[in-house]
């Protein structure tokens, strides 16, 4: 994990005195822990969503710069760019909490969850990463430098792929099957 604090740790650390006492109740502590785990989960892809959807934003702002340069050649690609960040963010935004009940057909074990939180911190640094490569490619754009921009366009694109490839892999964790 990298220098971020686990937010599962600091969910955890933010209980009342009131929860923190009830944790001790036998066969209550697991099912708070697993509620901890699943608002922690619910945190992150809520930051993941929000980090996807201000490039998605700021992709938009690029295409502008680029249509009113009439740089008519990239803009094709910039349209699909933009509607796969699209896409990603709102599969990420609408994906299953970590978490089953106690009658759920399919039981999410503790360390399992465990794993998928260490994921989803990976997959914040990844969506850290598509975020500043925007960032850079929008400063570009505001300052009318369009000579790499259909290099640009192909490395986000294999970005926002490899991060939807590993977004899609965050069901194998949580099942502990990878």
């Amino acid at each position: 994990m990298s220098e971020r604090k686990d937010l599962y740790t600091e969910v955890k650390g933010q209980l009342r005195l009131s929860e923190r006492l009830a944790t001790v109740i036998p066969g209550f502590r697991g099912y708070k822990e697993k509620e901890l785990r699943r608002e922690s989960d619910r945190l992150i892809r809520n930051h993941l969503f929000r980090k996807l959807s201000a490039a998605k934003d700021d992709l938009r702002v690029i295409f502008q710069q680029l249509s009113d340069r009439r740089w008519f050649d990239v803009l094709t690609d910039m349209d699909r760019l933009t509607a796969k960040f699209d896409r990603v963010a709102e599969k990420v935004n609408h994906a299953s909490y970590g978490y089953s009940g106690f009658f759920d057909a399919v039981k999410v074990k503790e360390e399992n969850l465990d794993r998928m939180i260490e994921y989803d911190n990976k997959l914040v640094d990844e969506a850290d990463s598509l975020a500043r490569e925007v960032e850079t490619f929008k400063a570009e754009a505001v300052q009318g430098d369009f000579k790499n921009a259909k290099d640009r366009i192909q490395v986000l694109t294999s970005k926002v792929e490899a991060f939807e490839s590993s977004f899609d892999k965050r069901a194998e964790v949580i099942l502990g099957v990878n």
